[in-house]
Parts: C-alpha cells; structure tokens; sequence
C-alpha cells in the first residue's frame, strides 16, 4: 500500500507536486524523498497531487507511513537517488470526454502519438468515448470490439447496423442515451471496482457500465 500511495508522486506530471515545495520535477522528487525518508508524513503529504489527496487523507497518509516506517526509508533513498532526466507529461481534458497528453521534449510541449487513438479501451472514459465516436459515424466494426465476448455471439456488424441504423427504434433511443452521457462526460465521474466500473449521468436517468476484458475496457450496458 505505502509503495503505491509513495509512487504517486514519481509519474511527474505538471501538476503531481506543490509548486511552493520544488521548481523542478527534480528537486520535487528530491523533497519528497527526503520527507518520506525522515518520517515527515504531513509534508510529503502537501506534495501530493490534488487529485491524489481526495483520495486519501493526511490522516490516513501519515498512519501509512508510520505503520510502514521501514518501507518509508527504503522508498525515500531509493527516490532520493538521481532519477535522470524526467519525463514530464500533462494532460488536457477535452469537453467531449478525450483526454490528450502532451510530453515536454527538448524544451517543447508535443502531442503525445496515443491522440491519434480515436477508439482507445485504456480506461472506461476512453472506451465510452469511442463508442460514442463510433455510433456517431456508423462504424459498427468498431462497436463490436467495445462489445464483451459474453454478449458477441451471434452478433456482426451487419446486424448492430439493422439493430441500431438510422430510423431504427432501438438505434434512436441508444442515441438519446448516448447524448445525454456526451453532455454529461466533463464532469461526470467513473467509479471503478477491479474489473468492472460505471457511469452515471448527473440525473441519474442514464447509466453506462464497463468491464475489462483481456485488459482492454468494454461497454457491457447502456442504460
């Protein structure tokens, strides 16, 4: 557990340590090990990104690295070891739910070649995305990759597109559901659980659920 909430903080993304702690994504790391390696919980907590610490307290942080304290100085003197050059990366959300990221390369930002991905299954919010993107332009070989294997049998793309084509009763309802949830995707929060996750719409009349398969995130229902 210590190793995973202490790895948070070496992704090195613009926003993945206080600005008043480091001026560099070095120095950052450096402030952070040192913390982590003399027990100053609460300190390395502050360099915690923000979206880091809604998901776990300063309480809950220090009692994590007190419970661990050998494991605490072991992370922090391996961090505080010259980590090379970093790789800074940031991410920009986009109104319709695609997130692109961009890497900081010899003094430039640059578009990350994973924007080119237009049906990505990284994660739930891409996949729905993609299904979305995909019933938008009637690429129904696309929509059966987002499809779970339990629910392809018998299924082609010829008849998602006699199911769900335009003028068809099922395909216009998924199609209002669908915009509902694109409307709702910048602000809407995905809640994951091991292999399954979900999407609710701010009302609540449209919910999306994903499962993972084959490490790779499908839609399983829209409802």
């Amino acid at each position: 557990m210590l190793a995973r909430v202490a790895g948070v903080a070496i992704c090195l993304s613009l926003a993945a340590c206080g600005a008043s702690q480091a001026t560099s994504p070095k120095s950052a790391l450096r402030a952070y090990a040192d913390a982590l390696a003399d027990g100053r919980a609460d300190e390395a907590w502050t360099m915690l990104s923000d979206d880091t610490k809604k998901t776990i307290t300063k309480e809950r942080f220090r009692e994590i690295v007190k419970r661990n304290r050998d494991e605490a100085l072991e992370i922090g003197k391996t961090l505080a070891r010259d980590p090379g050059d970093p790789y800074v990366t940031a991410k920009i959300p986009l109104k319709n739910g695609d997130v692109v990221t961009l890497v900081y390369e010899e003094g430039r930002w640059r578009v990350d070649g994973a924007a080119l991905d237009f049906y990505s299954q990284a994660t739930p919010r891409q996949a729905i995305v993609g299904f979305i993107r995909a019933f938008k332009k009637r690429r129904w070989d696309v929509l059966l990759k987002y499809t779970p294997d339990s629910h392809k049998d018998g299924l082609s793309a010829d008849r998602l597109a006699q199911a769900w084509g335009e003028g068809k009763p099922e395909g216009d309802s998924l199609k209002m559901r669908l915009e509902e949830i694109e409307q709702a995707l910048p602000t809407a929060q995905i809640e994951e659980t091991g292999d399954r996750a979900t999407l609710v719409s701010p009302g609540g009349s449209t919910s999306v659920t994903f499962l993972r398969e084959h490490g790779a995130w499908k839609v399983e229902d829209v409802h």
